[in-house]
C-alpha cells in the first residue's frame, strides 16, 4: 500500500463515529523502517472553519482497521 492510497481514505474515530480528517503525512522510525504515526489534517466542517484546528497525530497502535474506503481509529480527543 502506498501513502497516496492512504491519503484517499477517511479517518473515522470509532469512539464517537466522527470523521477526524485525512492523512497528510506519515512519521516513520528510520532505524526500524516502521510507521510511528499518521498526521491528519482536520476535517473541514463548519465548526472547524470557525476554530482553525491544528493537525492531529494518530499513533500506529490506535489504528483499529485499514479498510478499502476508511481507516478506523480509537482515540479520545
Amino acid at each position: 500500500m502506498r501513502l497516496s492510497d492512504l491519503q484517499n481514505k477517511n479517518v473515522v474515530n470509532i469512539s464517537d463515529g466522527r470523521n477526524i480528517g485525512s492523512i497528510v503525512d506519515v512519521k516513520i522510525d528510520q532505524e526500524k523502517g516502521s510507521i510511528i504515526s499518521f498526521v491528519l489534517e482536520p476535517s473541514r466542517n463548519f465548526l472547524s472553519f470557525l476554530n482553525r484546528g491544528e493537525d492531529t497525530e494518530i499513533k500506529w497502535d490506535a489504528i483499529t482497521k485499514i479498510g478499502e474506503d476508511v481507516i478506523l481509529v480509537k482515540i479520545t480527543l
